[in-house]
């Protein structure tokens, strides 16, 4: 048996940073989708107009809430299931200071007009260049620390750790190759249909790759850690896992159908989207089936149940998604609210969920101390649920209507809502209960952040922790 001494004090910077920026985006998410109902809410400032402030929120949420939790299970999950401190302690700092700020660029740009405007791809090339100096300062720092595990057997979670840090350096550094004209501006090495396609090549996984692959090894990880339960099945999450990286790398094409890049490649991108809900729902039934053996917890642990509702957005939008592209579906759902509550169903129940879980299974730990409030995290729960529900449901209604109302004509072959305006007009309802979905989800994160804050003020260490260090037995 050793004594091992690991990092935690990251740990707890990374958390710190979720709340930090999961407030912002959330907050910021409300606003714009209030504005959305109400464009007299957008002033004549140009920094707090809609089109300056979605991209802060999409950013926000992904590359600021979701990674800082990613990191935080990186740093936290990582040592312990090999039984060996981070290889440098040093470079988990500058890692977390240098994203740290990326983000505050991110947002300065952004909220002055500074983009390339691709999606999920926003920012310009110093901050691009600022990123992958950090990736892979952490990436560095990972795989020194799996050179010299204790434990050899690397276990799934880590499988789909390590297929994030892979991946997403080649799909960043490829997508935002670009020549620069200015400090703040550049241009894209490609054009027309090749720049599209390369961007959604992109864009899809990016959405594989930092809201998929990590939160499933999150999944793996808290899942069996939180029940004190095995994971059901050991041999179904690596067919999980290299069914599913095999197959998602292809299916980006989707999101151009009917656009002009090949036929061949559209077709592709359908097939590939549909052989995806296989292994998605394989992975979705080794959740279930591992809640299954802790049936009478899941009834009074909040914790367990964002886990539980996790799992089935995820397998909900696994399921909605490879729908979507079919062509004669996509037809109806493109560009429309539908694709919004689909990202948004995924977003805020999957990803969010294990999140959420994640933030409350490690502040306990971290802060060496008990839950605060086990009651406010279920009224955080239901919140945040009915919210969810509540923007979901409202955008496939707006979304299936919007798309029907751009195809209807009359009896002479004419648009019949010619008028656009008359569109969003039909819309504003739906939007109005989305804004209210949306609310009931942040004052859900409010709650959470509250209850957090009290347990972390339990043994008076706050945010300021003194002992940075603390002493684990193998």
């Amino acid at each position: 048996m050793n004594n091992l001494k690991y990092d935690n004090a990251i740990v707890r910077l990374w958390v710190v940073s979720a709340i930090v920026w999961g407030l912002a985006a959330m907050l910021i998410g409300v606003i714009i989708a209030f504005q959305m109902v109400y464009p007299e809410l957008n002033t004549s400032l140009p920094y707090f107009s809609f089109g300056r402030l979605r991209p802060i929120h999409t950013n926000g949420a992904i590359f600021g809430f979701t990674l800082s939790i990613v990191f935080a299970t990186f740093y936290y999950a990582i040592p312990r299931l090999v039984k060996t401190p981070m290889w440098s302690d040093t470079l988990s700092r500058v890692h977390f200071w240098l994203y740290t700020l990326t983000i505050i660029g991110a947002v300065v740009t952004l909220m002055a007009g500074y983009t390339q405007s691709k999606e999920y791809a926003e920012l310009e090339w110093p901050l691009d260049i600022l990123v992958a100096v950090w990736w892979v300062i952490m990436a560095v720092n990972v795989f020194m620390t799996l050179a010299r595990r204790q434990e050899k057997h690397l276990y799934a979670a880590i499988w789909f750790f390590i297929a994030t840090i892979l991946t997403i350096p080649l799909l960043y550094i490829i997508n935002n190759l670009s020549v620069p004209a200015g400090l703040w501006k550049s241009y894209s090495i490609y054009s027309g249909s090749t720049d599209a396609a390369i961007q959604w090549w992109y864009g899809h996984n990016a959405v594989a790759f930092v809201l998929t692959t990590p939160i499933l090894g999150m999944m793996y990880f808290y899942l069996p850690k939180h029940t004190n339960l095995p994971i059901f099945s050991h041999r179904i999450s690596i067919i999980h896992f290299w069914s599913l990286i095999f197959i998602y790398i292809w299916a980006g094409p989707h999101h151009l159908l009917y656009h002009p890049i090949p036929g061949w490649a559209q077709t592709l991108g359908m097939l590939f989207s549909l052989m995806l809900i296989a292994p998605s729902w394989g992975g979705m039934l080794n959740g279930f089936l591992t809640l299954t053996q802790a049936k009478e917890k899941l009834r009074t642990d909040a914790t367990l149940k964002f886990i539980l509702v996790g799992m089935t957005f995820y397998g909900m939008a696994t399921f909605e998604g490879p729908m979507m592209s079919i062509r004669a579906v996509n037809t109806i759902s493109h560009n429309t609210d539908w694709t919004i509550g689909h990202v948004h169903a995924g977003a805020l129940g999957w990803v969010a969920g294990l999140c959420f879980a994640a933030m409350y299974y490690l502040v306990p730990r971290l802060w060496n101390t008990k839950l605060w409030s086990e009651k406010l995290a279920e009224v955080h729960f239901w919140t945040a649920t009915i919210g969810i529900l509540l923007y979901v449901v409202s955008m496939w209604i707006s979304g299936v209507t919007e798309g029907l109302m751009w195809r209807a004509v009359d009896a002479s072959g004419s648009l019949q809502y010619a008028d656009w305006i008359e569109i969003v007009q039909e819309l504003k309802p739906y939007r109005l209960v989305r804004a209210i979905g949306g609310t009931l989800f942040l004052s859900g994160f409010l709650i959470m952040i509250y209850n957090l804050i009290q347990t972390m003020r339990t043994k008076g260490q706050g945010f300021a922790a003194v002992d940075l260090r603390i002493k684990e037995t193998a």
